[in-house]
């Protein structure tokens, strides 16, 4: 009995020294402030907000790519690959034109592909293709797009995010096929439990007018009722669409043709950095020359650009646009001519958008470099900010002045004049 007793005892006194001793490590643990990976000493006040430090088992980061081609401007493209082997995204997802294809020469493909993935390979992370029209104009290079990548679209999932890389040139030019929309509504059925779903195409497809023709209605409704987010280029501008309360982003550019004129005009060249949260993702676009290394030196490049088409000789021009006496803030003004032979169309030649005054200064190839000699047809568009051909937004000024088939407005730029535009209109 005795015997038993102390056994008792002997349980209790080291049961008692466990749970002593696990008490005073946890005292010491709150103590060292170990929370979230953190060790610190912790104390009654203390030199910092929070140990919760703002990671989560389900969060990554991965960047976008827009546009590189459609006058690919030299070393930018090239230079954006090793800015992102900075950044440390753990993928990289494109919305197309890799290349500057509309060739039908084999050498051409294989000449342009080499160089392409050259840049391509020097990624540390993977990089996922989405074709652009660029790289499928034709026959031959939708064919060489097989034998070098084999599908043109598809899908992957990636910690509870589904990802759909999706071709708008599929059989032709802006067409979504049946075949591709089923696929992804198997895709999307197939995976009904993921927190978002992330769509990369290359054209902007809702903007089309005849959305059932083009595919796209159908592919959009199989998205319906779900959480997600659209991606895509071709423009070479940027702007954020909102479409059954989701949010559609179309890039600028990363190396593709562009004035750069700036923030205002979405002109500029970025990748877009997404941070998936539990709740969603976080857009972030990040300027390529605001990524530099530790020694803020530019990344070395020997990535050529292509030869621009020959440009006409362009002329100093300002203006400054009233009405009724007073400056038109924020009005887009774009310079159209009358081509008669052969196509006898309006062919678009630059455009300008009015400052707080009113003023402007047209941009044709490069910022507000001016205008070729010659006659225009004026158009103008006011809602306040910059619009092109593809925005909704309504104009505040009569419709007339939207459309080169109604506007009543001419301009002539002459050699030799000042070339100082006053448009005055009384509305």
């Amino acid at each position: 009995m005795n015997r038993v007793m102390l056994l008792v005892g002997v349980i209790v006194i080291i049961g008692g020294a466990v749970a002593l001793s696990r008490s005073q490590t946890s005292e010491k643990t709150r103590a060292a402030g170990l929370v979230d990976g953190i060790q610190v000493t912790s104390e009654q006040k203390n030199p910092w907000t929070s140990l919760k430090v703002n990671a989560d088992a389900e969060q990554f980061q991965f960047a976008v790519v827009s546009d590189r081609t459609g006058g690919h401007r030299p070393k930018v493209f090239s230079q954006a690959v090793q800015r992102i082997n900075m950044l440390q995204p753990e993928f990289v997802v494109s919305v197309g034109d890799l290349i500057e294809g509309y060739t039908n020469k084999a050498e051409v493909m294989e000449k342009e592909w080499k160089e392409f993935t050259g840049y391509i390979d020097q990624l540390q992370m993977p990089f996922f293709y989405v074709p652009g029209n660029h790289d499928l104009t034709n026959k031959e290079l939708n064919a060489d797009w097989t034998k070098r990548f084999g599908r043109k679209y598809y899908h992957f999932v990636y910690k509870n995010t589904l990802f759909l890389c999706v071709n708008s040139e599929d059989g032709k030019a802006s067409q979504i096929a049946p075949e591709q929309t089923e696929y992804f509504k198997k895709a999307l059925a197939d995976n009904p439990d993921v927190k978002w779903t992330m769509v990369f195409v290359h054209k902007p497809m809702w903007t089309d007018k005849d959305l059932e023709k083009t595919g796209w209605a159908a592919f959009e409704k199989t998205l319906e009722g779900r959480k997600y987010t659209v991606f895509c280029g071709h423009v070479h501008r940027y702007q954020k669409y909102v479409r059954n309360g989701m949010n559609y982003y179309q890039l600028a550019t990363t190396g593709g043709g562009s004035r750069l004129r700036g923030v205002q005009y979405g002109e500029f060249d970025h990748i877009s950095w997404i941070t998936m949260k539990r709740d969603g993702p976080r857009i972030t676009n990040i300027m390529l020359d605001g990524i530099l290394p530790e020694n803020l030196d530019t990344p070395l490049s020997e990535e050529p650009g292509v030869v621009g088409k020959k440009k006409a000789p362009l002329l100093p021009v300002k203006g400054i646009l009233t009405n009724n006496g007073k400056p038109v803030v924020g009005a887009t003004i774009a310079f159209h001519k009358f081509v008669k032979e052969p196509t006898e169309k309006f062919l678009y030649i630059a455009d300008a958008l009015t400052n707080a005054d009113g003023a402007f200064v047209p941009s044709t190839y490069t910022p507000y470099d001016g205008l070729p000699a010659g006659d225009y047809t004026v158009t103008i568009v006011h809602t306040g900010k910059y619009h092109d051909e593809d925005s909704t937004a309504k104009s505040l000024l009569p419709e007339k002045y939207t459309s080169t088939k109604t506007t009543p407005l001419k301009l002539t730029v002459t050699e030799g004049e000042k070339n100082e535009l006053k448009i005055e209109l009384m509305e």
